[in-house]
């Protein structure tokens, strides 16, 4: 069973010797390679920034950037200029599996069956409404980044490694606290910076903001059915090339049931309808204006 990440029962302690693969309050006494997961987002921006500016340590060795061949050209943008110049003080490692654009066009296709599938939600013959389980972060983002920890570490395929070998750290902040947990692999162990600061993605920006750094984009596939309404705005108003390439993804994914064990429609957004034709209108454009009040109370985390 996957250890759950308890926050508020953590305290600041010295380097942890961890054992097994798990997860560190602090850093990781056995750790021959420390590694910041970089999805160059808020959250992994924010932390390799603060490390560079000495306020998170040790140093990671490097980072690694998973790259799924279908981010949003701001991300990318992101990455490189990261690598640039004197920004960072460790290098950033960039790792594919492949495309994954490019395996969803071809079991669009009846050419494969989509073995690394992205949560779209289903709909089935009477109109009800569920999700796929998700496969792609593990395929297209954590086992690459497994493979370079491997190799940076000098060690073959299947050979053992000795335990916690690894620290990784992962930009997860408090308000996303859930999906904080222990590593897979006895060799290595996650550490989670921000959580260990008390950190939320707003105190991210504030961090960015004050230290005179951008605010950078969401991190993620330009066709993830994780985003809101609010990031689906700002994606097509922002760039509309990748809502387009999310658009086109959603049509063609409609008819994949007829390729595959999934009974049932396909689609990106959580309505079960087209993006295309989805209203990501504001309430203000509604003609709702002041009326609408919106809680912020955490309700549905």
């Amino acid at each position: 069973m996957t250890e759950v990440f308890n926050l508020i029962a953590q305290e600041p302690k010295r380097a942890r010797r961890v054992r097994r693969g798990g997860w560190s309050w602090g850093p990781v006494e056995t750790a021959k390679l420390r590694v910041l997961s970089m999805g160059a987002g808020v959250q992994s921006t924010t932390l390799a920034l603060m490390a560079a500016h000495g306020e998170i340590g040790p140093m990671p060795d490097c980072a690694i950037f998973a790259d799924t061949g279908a981010e949003p050209a701001a991300v990318y943008e992101q990455v490189e200029w990261l690598q640039s110049g004197n920004v960072l003080p460790f290098p950033i490692h960039i790792v594919s599996a492949g495309s994954l654009k490019k395996e969803i066009e071809e079991a669009s296709a009846g050419l494969n069956g989509m073995s690394a599938r992205p949560p779209f939600f289903v709909k089935s013959n009477k109109g009800r409404l569920g999700q796929v389980n998700r496969q792609c972060t593990q395929d297209y983002k954590i086992d690459p980044i497994r493979r370079k920890q491997r190799e940076l570490l000098g060690y073959q395929p299947r050979r053992r490694i000795p335990d916690a070998q690894v620290e990784v750290w992962i930009g997860i902040s408090t308000d996303e606290v859930v999906r904080a947990g222990a590593s897979w692999s006895n060799w290595s162990a996650n550490r989670y910076p921000l959580l260990e600061q008390r950190m939320s993605r707003r105190d991210c920006e504030a961090w960015l903001v004050k230290h005179g750094y951008p605010v950078p984009a969401k991190s993620a596939c330009t066709f993830c059915p994780y985003r809101s309404d609010v990031e689906w705005r700002l994606l097509r108003d922002n760039d509309p090339a990748a809502f387009a390439d999310a658009v086109a993804i959603d049509d063609l994914i409609r008819g994949m049931h007829k390729h595959g064990k999934i009974r049932g429609e396909l689609f990106i957004h959580r309505t079960g309808k087209p993006l295309s034709e989805v209203d990501l209108s504001t309430a203000e454009e509604r003609g709702q204006g002041d009326l609408l009040m919106v809680c912020e109370a955490g309700c549905g985390l």
